[in-house]
């Protein structure tokens, strides 16, 4: 019964899919209706093609292949946002390689947001998304709940990544700092999202084991808090069923300050709390040692849920918002450092007792880079949010060095580690390929970091400086074209910090790849709670 059922809905679909085609007023819309009715269609074969056949016995142990899927993606959408972050960080350096064709495809300016979304969410939210999968799994000694619904979570979100991209590259998106796509994208992304938050609880409350472990606690205020930042962020009209084009319900500055609310939680949810329970996970399995406070981690939790959901405004200084409401924001965003740099001292102190590691195990080394570069961007980051300070930093590279030394060297840093972890477990080998491409990617992608993030600090002050540089008679010194100029050889540097990371995700791909093909295989069992 409810595989003809799929089998209709499917075709419904594909229909429906084909006639938004068919009406499309632009050329993002079109296209996107093409790519739903080819994967509607597909699903609608593949499935007709199996509807005969006997149903498999149900499976036991940990639902670990929609984990593995995760994984190569997490790989592979990593790869792209780098290489394209690299390339548009050339373009700023050398503008010639900004190509026109195709409606301006290859620009700066649809590149930019690709690499943006490419980079946070889909390497990002993949990497979420697996190992959230895998270590409710393993913390509740239970299999995910839904049966499938784990699939459709992972193929609806990558099917989400899709679309976003191509939205981006045709220039359809709602025109806002993150770029977010269009009015159906976000319906289909809360669909979802709402499977996923389903898949997670439905698994916790069917636990074996009496107690939640705090990474369980920091993914489930990364999901439900990200689908309220989407939701409320992403209000909008559609001026026609058959166009990408919508309205946007707020506008002006209540537009800008729901707009820095869910940019600074996505910050804060997606890129922080969501990552910070990869942190208590995988640290303490690969050092094989208790957390350091479990008390200290759940007041961690606690005050970074409570103070990060009111640090958004920071980002307004000088700008029509009521200097209240950015006051209010620095002032929780000076308070927002204590417990961030409790829950970085409590991942290093895990350690206690096997600093050794550090020599022999390049994992260890990478998480722990990771660690200490999410303490430095947790105190940069409260630091700029003060007026005085930011009256210089504002719209400068000082702030894409700030979002970059974090992005690549704490999410970045602990997502490499994770997958390390995570791939001789999955497809049940004794070992990685190789300790020492693991080695070779840490030292690349750590350079890399540095070389970019230094790089962004000197050019970011020195705009500043030469911003506010005013001559005996008040007047500015400095044009805007000659700050470009001077910026010059610090975009080269940045652009070879880039490379660096880059090489080192290649690396990183490559290692793994070898270890599901080559590594010698070992029996495992379903594991008792971890």
């Amino acid at each position: 019964m409810w595989d003809y059922l799929k089998l209709v809905a499917l075709a419904v679909i594909a229909i429906l899919a084909a006639i938004a085609a068919n009406y499309a007023r632009d050329l993002a819309y079109q296209v996107h209706a093409v790519i739903i009715m080819l994967v509607a269609g597909g699903m609608f074969l593949w499935s007709v093609r199996r509807i005969d056949e006997p149903k498999p016995l149900p499976e036991t142990g940990y639902m670990d292949g929609v984990v593995r899927a995760g994984v190569i993606a997490t790989s592979l959408w990593g790869v792209t946002g780098f290489l394209v972050g690299t390339w548009i960080a050339f373009q700023l350096a050398f503008p010639a390689l900004n190509f026109e064709f195709l409606q301006g495809i290859g620009n700066f300016g649809r590149l930019r947001p690709l690499h943006t979304s490419a980079v946070i969410f889909a390497f990002g939210g993949n990497a979420l998304i697996c190992t959230s999968f895998y270590v409710v799994q393993r913390t509740s000694a239970a299999r995910l709940w839904g049966g499938n619904l784990g699939w459709f979570v992972f193929w609806g979100y990558n099917l989400f990544i899709v679309l976003a991209a191509t939205g981006y590259l045709l220039g359809a998106t709602q025109s806002k700092e993150y770029a977010e796509p269009e009015w159906y994208v976000d319906i289909w992304l809360t669909i979802v999202w709402v499977a996923y938050l389903a898949v997670f609880m439905g698994t916790i409350f069917n636990r074996k084991e009496k107690h939640i472990y705090v990474a369980n606690w920091f993914y489930l205020s990364f999901i439900v808090t990200v689908a309220m930042l989407h939701i409320v962020n992403n209000l909008s009209l559609p001026v026609s069923l058959f166009g990408s084009k919508s309205v946007q319900l707020f506008s002006g500055v209540q537009d800008a300050m729901t707009q820095w609310w869910y940019g600074h939680n996505a910050v804060g949810f997606f890129l922080t709390a969501g990552f910070l329970g990869m942190m208590y996970y995988f640290v303490p399995k690969q050092a094989e040692r208790p957390v350091f406070s479990y008390k200290l981690s759940i007041i961690h939790f606690w005050a970074l849920i409570f103070l990060y959901i009111w640090a958004g405004p920071h980002h307004l200084h000088y700008t029509a918002l009521p200097d209240w409401a950015g006051t209010l924001g620095m002032v929780f965003s000076i308070i927002l450092w204590m417990p961030s740099w409790g829950g970085m001292i409590n991942g290093l102190m895990t350690l206690s007792g096997a600093w050794d590691k550090l020599r022999t195990d390049p994992i260890i080394r990478m998480m722990v880079v990771s660690i200490g570069f999410y303490g430095m961007s947790t105190f940069e980051g409260p630091m700029m949010s003060i007026r005085a300070v930011n009256s210089l930093s504002h719209y400068t590279d000082w702030t894409i060095g700030h979002v970059h030394s974090g992005a690549l060297g704490w999410n970045g840093m602990i997502t490499f580690g994770a997958l390390y972890f995570l791939t001789p477990k999955l497809w049940n080998r004794e070992r990685l390929y190789s300790l020492s491409l693991v080695s070779w990617h840490f030292w690349l992608a750590t350079i890399g970091i540095v070389l970019y993030a230094s790089s962004m600090w000197v050019s970011g002050i020195m705009e500043g400086l030469m911003w506010r540089e005013v001559d005996a008679q008040g007047f500015l010194v400095n044009s805007f074209a000659d700050t470009v100029a001077a910026k010059y050889p610090m975009y080269v540097v940045r652009g070879l910090g880039g490379v660096m990371y880059l090489t080192g995700a290649i690396i990183m791909c490559y290692n793994l790849w070898m270890t599901v093909r080559s590594a010698p295989e070992k029996a495992t069992v379903m594991a008792p709670a971890e």
